[in-house]
């Protein structure tokens, strides 16, 4: 590395984040502060101290504490959650769920996380269902146009539509209240792959109103990582069962007890759940709104930044912006890499030379790139004012 760090943000030492790195990088993994680590450290200890008295005595108890606590920071009904191990199982245990026909169709968007693609494609293969890609650009000027996009694909065949709130690749908000409501008009059901929403924006699911919504925890929760919620609405749990059928079957009453025991697993990043929604709530006078509104306002200060330098547009409006923010990367054909293990050599240098640590991917075709920035309490100006005279570099 050839360049000097920025400073950290006051919060930072709470994080076990390398100090010699500028992590710009949260929304990929998210980071789980040290007070959760310890704490689930201590659900382990419990564990092994006696297996038996944990997992089948006193994990009821510990899930049920997880669930409402994480039902009432949204807005939903404790019965109508369950935890997975992340928001592509949570897509999985739906769509695998379901009884596809011969021709019905499947809507999602140009924009769609690239593993769900995947289970989209593998349910089309194995069921015979049309996958309908409903395209709108980015950079975009408003998120009608993302609804017009999703509901000029619906036909008569239409079963369901996969939609993301907050995208990863372009980071954009999307209108999910206006779009399920729309589709609910013409009787077609929604998924929401809410992956980086929880914890990010404000959140009422009850509102919302989806047949299907999955979110991780260990993103902008910041629970450890293997922690993530299925909401199903009341009148679509009789179908839905998990990727794992264990002792409880297939069929149990109450819908979560379906999901209860997958077999013998480590259950302390769940458990953790209800520590991280607490713990980061008292980091700020505000508590959790004032985090998302402290981490919106420096990402929108952040790409004005970066906008100014780059001299570029800003991709999308203020308002489909929550705790990240894409931009298009000039690139010449040959530097792009399209293996999803692969490193972009951009990132390779930013890191290399000078240790910042964000993501740059390929964004449609022909080739081009993005980068995006995440803010979390650890990140702090100084750091993006550091990535943009990189970037100018």
């Amino acid at each position: 590395m050839q360049h000097k760090l920025p400073p950290s943000s006051e919060f930072a030492h709470l994080w076990t984040i390398d100090p010699q790195v500028v992590y710009l990088n949260h929304g990929s993994f998210g980071a789980c502060p040290r007070v959760i680590l310890e704490k689930q450290q201590r659900y382990r200890q419990m564990l092994e101290k006696e297996p038996i008295q944990f997992l089948m005595k006193n994990i009821e108890g510990l899930l049920d504490n997880s669930r409402e606590k994480v039902a009432s920071f949204i807005n939903a009904n404790p019965e109508d959650i369950v935890f997975v191990q992340n928001a592509t199982t949570g897509v999985n245990t739906v769509f695998r769920s379901l009884k596809f026909m011969q021709g019905d169709e499947i809507i999602y968007t140009n924009h769609i996380y690239g593993a769900c693609k995947k289970t989209l494609e593998y349910i089309s293969r194995q069921t015979g269902a049309k996958l309908v890609e409903a395209v709108y650009p980015f950079p975009i000027g408003s998120s009608e146009q993302i609804v017009q996009a999703v509901l000029e694909k619906v036909t008569p065949r239409t079963r369901i539509a996969l939609i993301d709130h907050i995208t990863s690749a372009t980071a954009l908000i999307h209108p999910v209240e206006t779009i399920v409501k729309e589709l609910d008009k013409r009787g077609i059901d929604t998924m929401i792959d809410g992956a980086h929403a929880l914890g990010s924006i404000p959140l009422s699911l009850n509102e919302i109103g989806a047949a299907y919504y999955t979110a991780n925890c260990h993103k902008w929760l910041c629970s450890p990582k293997g922690a993530a919620i299925l909401h199903v609405r009341k009148d679509r749990q009789k179908e839905i069962v998990p990727v794992v059928i264990s002792h409880a079957g297939y069929d149990a009453e109450p819908f979560t007890e379906r999901f209860f025991w997958p077999g013998t697993w480590e259950p302390s990043a769940v458990l953790c759940v209800a520590d991280a929604i607490d713990y980061m709530g008292s980091l700020l006078p505000g508590g959790w709104n004032a985090i998302m509104k402290r981490n919106r306002d420096l990402c929108l200060e952040a790409r004005n930044l970066i906008c100014g330098a780059l001299e570029i547009d800003r991709p999308c409006p203020d308002s489909m912006v929550a705790s990240m923010a894409s931009f298009p990367v000039s690139v010449s054909r040959d530097e792009i890499s399209h293996d999803y293990k692969s490193f972009d050599l951009l990132q390779e240098r930013l890191f290399n030379e000078y240790g910042i640590e964000i993501p740059v991917w390929n964004w449609q075709e022909p080739g081009s790139r993005l980068t995006r920035i995440s803010v979390q309490l650890y990140n702090c100006m100084e750091q993006y004012q550091y990535l943009t005279k990189a970037l100018k570099d």
